[in-house]
């Protein structure tokens, strides 16, 4: 018995060493973007297309998504609309509506998309497809409503639309499946596979420049030639992002997705026009990645950014601490009590004047505070910004706690720190020093009054923060060790730990703005407890998001993990 399994482990050992010298002597697979021609706007490349549509097709995600307001109301929008039109378009012109059946029967293992008018979404998709796969589709199946053509020595069938001028052509070459909705991009691919020399994608400067710079290639890739899209109407209106102006300053970009059963990683490379950009290496860099240790284990959000602009500071420390509540106030429900006046008459300027409302008596401000003076004169390397959510004791309300944390390349004055934050603070409080005098905590110090409002001086760090508990966790992580390498922003959202709070939050804030139902009896979500809401229930799974973004000689890499729960 023992010679006959030491015979057959010898066997599978010598077939395996054969497989793998056999794997080693077969030439390499070629590319399938060197069959794609050139002039794509977009190109999409995904190593097992069949797998990801499976995965997909049979995540819970995919059930709540469709379930979802989110969903409802995009199933409503403009862009629904125009890809319904468009899918109706290809129906009339294959004579075979695109669904998900189709999609399914038409996807293969390594495929590539590549898109040349996102207006009319005229495309060319090839996919490796047994040949015996492919002529079970029933795209294959109806090819006598096609006409033959005929290009690099393949024939391949053609059909039109007469009413919407669209065109559908398919072809089996191989063991891959080509689709077009334009004749020359097939018979361009044709020929390029042929071995016809031609123009690929590959010749153009966007392509090489982007995926030069990439590492590797993920599960999924994405090309785009900026240059030409952003100045497209169709890609400003319906680019999800609407960041428009921040993607005008880059001329081509790649990202690759990878995917594992805890975490997908997404890794980007935009291309700038300009060079000049900041290395990622370097002082300001450094000290954003060692601000990362500060932050709380139990933080809900964070945000480190390498160097700061004073005014930037300012704004933080404003809006997140100082006077985060500055603003309009909502109109009563009370009309105001009658002024009498001493009967002059109004002019055209009264027109812009509220009377629902009492007039907001504002104190008057200076124009540069001693705050602004004193982040201008510090200069200052990196700014860190944590925020956590919690319930009250009651469980009704949600209440936000922020912390800055201002990193400068010297030591911060600790009583002119103390003495800009009341002197911005004090006309909003007090009309004297009630409330504004700084008492001694345990590691920092903390206004006397019943705003609250912390700050500490570490040498060259300055941490403010409106709850004591959220000061104290920060300073507990001055020991910490940084294990982050230098980067222009690194950021952090623990979506498990706030996801009820921001649903509560959500609720009371569209509370008021309940809409009533329409005429079919529907009402329309809201925007934050509606359709944000209904987002982050199908991304529950989702249980942390983390940003890296870095600057390397005329490029800006960006590096998006994904943390699974399950």
């Amino acid at each position: 018995m023992k010679r006959i399994a030491i015979v057959v482990f010898i066997a599978l050992a010598c077939a395996g060493i054969g497989w793998a010298a056999y794997r080693a002597a077969a030439p390499a697979v070629a590319p399938l973007s060197k069959y794609v021609p050139a002039g794509p706007l977009l190109y999409l490349e995904a190593k097992d297309f069949s797998s990801l549509l499976s995965d997909w097709n049979s995540s819970p995600q995919k059930q709540r998504w469709i379930q979802s307001d989110s969903y409802e109301v995009f199933s409503r929008s403009r862009l629904f609309l125009r890809l319904k039109g468009a899918s109706d378009q290809f129906a009339a012109a294959a004579g075979l509506p695109p669904d998900m059946n189709f999609l399914t029967q038409v996807s293969g293992e390594h495929s590539v998309l590549a898109v040349y008018d996102i207006g009319n979404l005229q495309f060319l998709y090839i996919t490796y497809l047994p040949s015996a796969k492919t002529m079970e589709t029933t795209l294959w199946q109806t090819r006598a409503k096609f006409e033959p053509r005929s290009a690099g020595g393949v024939n391949f069938y053609l059909r039109r639309d007469p009413e919407s001028k669209r065109e559908v052509a398919f072809a089996i070459s191989g063991d891959y499946l080509l689709l077009a909705t334009r004749e020359d991009l097939m018979a361009g691919a044709l020929q390029l596979m042929s071995g016809q020399p031609d123009r690929t994608v590959e010749s153009e400067q966007w392509w090489v420049q982007s995926t030069g710079a990439a590492v590797e290639a993920g599960d999924l890739r994405m090309v785009l030639d900026l240059e030409k899209l952003v100045p497209n109407g169709y890609f400003r209106t319906y680019w999800v992002q609407q960041n428009i102006t921040d993607l005008s300053q880059y001329s081509a970009a790649v990202s690759d997705l990878f995917r594992s059963s805890r975490e997908y990683r997404e890794e980007r490379v935009l291309i700038r026009k300009k060079e000049g950009v900041e290395s990622a290496t370097g002082e300001r860099p450094a000290a954003a990645a060692d601000l990362t240790r500060l932050v709380p284990d139990s933080a809900g959000v964070y945000l480190a950014a390498a160097n700061p602009t004073a005014d930037s500071c300012f704004a933080l420390l404003e809006t997140k601490l100082l006077a985060p509540h500055l603003g309009p106030q909502p109109a009563s429900q009370m009309a105001p009590q009658v002024q009498l006046t001493s009967g002059e008459q109004g002019g055209g300027s009264d027109l812009e004047t509220r009377i629902d409302q009492v007039p907001v008596q504002r104190p008057a401000t200076k124009s540069t505070s001693a705050l602004q003076e004193l982040l201008k004169e510090t200069p200052i390397l990196a700014s860190l910004e944590v925020q956590s959510t919690e319930r009250d004791k009651a469980g009704v309300f949600v209440r936000t706690h922020s912390a800055v944390i201002l990193a400068a390349a010297s030591d911060w004055n600790e009583s002119g720190v103390q003495s800009a934050l009341t002197d911005f603070v004090r006309p909003g409080l007090t009309a004297s020093q009630l409330g504004v005098g700084w008492q001694q905590k345990s590691g920092y110090q903390e206004l006397d009054g019943l705003w609250p409002l912390a700050a500490a001086v570490r040498g060259k760090h300055l941490l403010v923060s409106d709850e004591p508990a959220l000061m104290e966790s920060v300073l507990a992580n001055f020991s910490r060790k940084s294990d982050r390498k230098p980067a222009q922003l690194l950021a952090g959202f623990n979506h498990r730990q706030e996801r009820n709070n921001l649903a509560r939050f959500a609720g009371l804030v569209d509370r008021l703005n309940v809409a009533a139902p329409n005429s079919t009896g529907e009402r329309e979500p809201q925007f934050f407890s509606g359709n944000m809401g209904s987002l982050s229930s199908t991304l529950a799974a989702v249980s942390a998001e983390k940003i890296e973004v870095r600057g390397d000689a005329g490029k800006v890499r960006q590096t998006v993990t994904y943390e699974w729960s399950q």
